[in-house]
């Protein structure tokens, strides 16, 4: 699902749709390979767009990204 459909509306911490996108995968455990697949992106855009994730929500790491996509009911 595009993420512009799924994210509609205000996401947390100031978070794109492209952003939140990435975001769900990385917390269901794909790697930048695979989200970049997944997305039809580079895995340095994948890099790029957690390096946002992480300034913006304050996190330091994907165990910690995905702790915050779960208590913002990104993943399900």
């Amino acid at each position: 699902q595009r993420a512009a459909t799924r994210f509609a509306g205000e996401l947390p911490a100031g978070l794109s749709p492209r952003e939140c996108e990435v975001l769900v995968l990385v917390a269901k455990g794909m790697t930048n390979k695979q989200v970049a697949e997944r997305l039809v992106i580079s895995s340095r855009t994948v890099q790029n767009h957690l390096a946002s994730v992480f300034a913006k929500t304050g996190v330091a790491n994907r165990a910690a990204a995905a702790l915050f996509a779960a208590q913002h009911r990104l993943v399900e």
